[in-house]
């Protein structure tokens, strides 16, 4: 007779003993009720949070398989389990076809009688066993995917996890609360859109004294409001939050039927069963909108090939809400409709009832399929024939043993205040707790885990030369090869800190932010641009930090050798690989020294931010260096000087002519040479052409017998290679 709304409180038993009922005296008076307060609510409710509160406790069952197969996508884990299961279904199918000869054991397959029938067997059944087998497989990965992935991200956070859950759980009640604030409210509007009306003046006399009769045998001083749907065939009617809805076949009706059928809808809208099934259909919004869509297709065009084609796009959802939500809903909802009868038993009309339910007995289809024995909202005729039965028995004695009679005060109950005394204390308190607990985690966040507290955390381990803690302070960690040698190079002498840091901007957006960071260098003042990150890992499962991008600089080192040190470190060998990386401050940069060279220091300077240092050692000669090569070279050629023949060897000069004998060599003026280093241990010799030296070669020739003494100059150049040996320098000359 009504649709579904609501399930009778807490310990009520969906099936209505033996009971003496007393209806209710009705009050003096002939006026008709007056209707409800706040949205026509029904009386017996301090107030509309008492009555919204009733109703949307009552369905636990209810609320429960809406908020599961909605917020735990239980139609995409559907879909999911549905495709998974072919796909492995066909997998297995294929391995199962031609590859099981090869799991039986060798021994089986050589016993008599056993071993064929076992061939046999898998030969024949094998890939069928494998598509089952797949199938059940590839259901339970996909349906279970989608019920874990969105969780996956918490698995190392407890209280991420647990908030999680707790968000979804407050999102899904609110949408209820919104929802049925909008059913209740807008109401009146919706219902004219379904085609309800106004009853017309021959329908408000006919239908308005049975109802006002029967509110007052049930102790209601007041009324819902009465709507007309123009059905001439079905009698029915049907109860919202705030409307009774009667089509006008009720009108040719007996008048005691029409008072039974009444009666039933006034407990329902005096229960607030509406309150509940709104809820219900809030908490699974999105699943109920997603469920309405096809069930007004398939309502509309009622075909056998629009209901497969229907189905075939939105059988998950269909399955889950026949399924998973209304078997739940299903059952607070039976046991709102025996009560509801009871309104009956009560006004005095319990003989119109039974009329009612006998006449629809012979209309009710057969209740062995799932929808009809499971789903059904109403429960069976002849059930609700027997309840009324026994609940209409008069003179049932109270004794030992026996129930106190019904009446339509225990029928209804107390809704009572909105909370005792007792429990606003405890409300009160547990807020009391949540804010100083909420605000105290709210002082942590902002002092130790704001991108400000991250930057001045950086910059602080800096000061304090913590290289370790400085690194726990940035995203990319992962390109320090050697943490060792960086944090020697920070506890080097030669190492300062960037000081005077002061963070003049922020800007944040969502989990990045930018911050800029003034700060004092190698003496003089810098402004960087430094980005951060929120931190996907949480301290204590509570808190998300910041951490910064960028902290750490590549170095660029043409002269990466031994004897390149860094703040008194020695630095590695350039090779192929990563490069070193530095932290921000100023570095002391010494070069190799030899007999030839020296380095002079360098400062490094390295900021946040910076996209690479470049550390440019360049060796110079020692002005010790030019004196010392020129000593070897005089010292060479002194050697030269000194031997008596026309081409001394390896020197660099010789005399063209053939019968030459009896010849000296005198170094007349030594070159001055041009040294230039080509590494910190080895220079380049040459001599200009205005500094070359001069040479005298003197001897005697013979000429057809005769011989006759010579005297000449040459010009005298030098080159060749100077090599650092140690303390000493070396000089080989070139080769001519």
């Amino acid at each position: 007779m009504t649709e579904p709304h609501t399930v009778p409180p807490e310990g009520t038993p969906p099936t209505v003993p033996q009971l003496d009922i007393r209806a209710a005296e009705p009050p003096a008076g002939d006026s008709p009720p007056p209707t409800g307060g706040f949205a026509d609510r029904p009386p017996g409710y301090p107030n509309a949070l008492v009555w919204l509160r009733a109703g949307i406790l009552r369905d636990w069952r209810g609320v429960l398989g809406a908020f599961v197969a909605t917020w735990f996508y239980l139609p995409v884990a559907l879909l999911l389990a549905f495709w998974g299961g072919l796909s492995f279904a066909a997998a297995g199918l294929f391995a199962g076809g031609f590859g099981t000869d090869d799991q039986v054991p060798q021994v089986l397959r050589d016993a008599p009688l056993i071993g064929s029938l076992l061939e046999a067997f898998l030969t024949r059944s094998g890939g069928v066993l494998g598509g089952v087998f797949g199938f059940v497989v590839g259901f339970l990965i996909g349906f279970l995917a989608v019920l874990v992935l969105p969780w996956l991200g918490t698995t190392g956070e407890p209280f991420a996890l647990l908030t999680g859950l707790v968000g979804t759980v407050v999102a899904a009640a609110l949408i209820g609360v919104l929802y049925t604030l909008y059913r209740v409210l807008l109401e009146p509007r919706l219902l004219v859109v379904s085609g309800a009306r106004q009853p017309s003046r021959r329908e408000n006399a006919r239908l308005r004294p049975v109802l006002d009769d029967c509110a007052r045998r049930l102790g209601l001083p007041a009324v819902p409001r009465l709507l007309m749907e123009d059905d001439p065939v079905l009698s029915n009617a049907r109860t919202y939050a705030r409307h009774v809805v009667v089509t006008t076949a009720v009108l040719t009706e007996p008048e005691d039927e029409i008072a039974a059928l009444l009666s039933h809808e006034l407990v329902h809208w005096r229960t607030g069963d509406e309150i509940t099934s709104a809820f219900v259909r809030g908490v699974g919004l999105p699943l109920t909108l997603a469920h309405a869509l096809p069930t007004w297709l398939m309502r509309t065009f009622p075909h056998p090939a629009t209901n497969f084609v229907v189905f075939l796009f939105f059988w998950p959802v269909l399955l889950t809400m026949r399924y998973v939500v209304l078997p739940l809903h299903a059952r607070d909802v039976r046991a709102a409709e025996y009560r509801a009868d009871l309104g009956a038993v009560l006004t005095g009309h319990v003989d119109g009832m039974r009329r009612v339910l006998e006449r629809r007995l012979s209309f009710e289809t057969g209740r062995s399929g799932w929808d009809e024995a499971v789903c059904a909202t109403h429960p069976p005729h002849e059930l609700r024939l027997d309840a009324l039965d026994r609940a209409s028995v008069a003179g049932v004695p109270v004794g030992a043993g026996e129930q106190d009679p019904i009446t339509a005060e225990r029928l209804f109950g107390h809704s009572g205040p909105v909370g005792t005394r007792r429990t606003w204390l405890l409300v009160g308190a547990l807020m009391l707790a949540a804010c100083v607990g909420t605000g105290g985690l709210s002082v942590v966040q902002w002092a130790f885990f704001r991108p400000q507290a991250a930057v001045d955390g950086y910059f602080s381990a800096l000061a304090d030369r913590d290289s370790d803690a400085a690194l726990g302070f940035l995203t990319d960690q992962s390109s320090v090869t050697d943490r060792k040698l960086l944090a020697q190079l920070l506890r080097g002498k030669g190492y300062q800190p960037p000081t005077d840091v002061e963070i003049s901007s922020l800007e944040r957006d969502g989990d990045s932010a930018t911050a800029t960071v003034a700060y004092r260098l190698a003496g003089e003042r810098h402004t960087a641009g430094v980005t951060l990150r929120r931190d996907e890992r949480a301290t204590a499962g509570l808190f998300h930090g910041w951490q910064l991008g960028g902290g750490l600089i590549p170095l660029n080192a043409p002269v990466a050798g031994p004897g390149v040190r860094l703040n008194g470190v020695a630095l590695p060998v350039a090779t192929e690989g990563p490069p070193l990386v530095l932290l921000p401050g100023s570095y002391t940069a010494t070069g190799p020294s030899s007999a030839l060279s020296e380095t002079p220091t360098e400062t490094v300077a390295v900021g946040p931010g910076q996209s690479a240092a470049t550390l440019q050692l360049v060796p110079v000669l020692k002005p010790a260096a030019i004196e010392a090569v020129e000593a070897r070279v005089r010292a060479w050629l002194d050697e030269c000087a000194k031997q008596t023949v026309a081409a001394p060897p390896g020197c660099p000069f010789r005399y063209y002519g053939s019968t030459a004998q009896k010849v000296t060599w005198k170094i007349l003026e030594y070159p001055r040479l041009a040294v230039e280093l080509t590494d910190p241990a080895t220079a380049q010799v040459a001599t200009p052409y205005e500094t070359q030296g001069k040479v005298q070669v003197s001897g005697t020739t013979t000429y057809f017998g005769t011989s006759s003494p010579f005297t000449e100059e040459d010009a005298l150049t030098v080159a060749g290679v100077a090599t650092a040996d140690g303390d000493s320098v070396t000089f080989r000359p070139a080769a001519k």
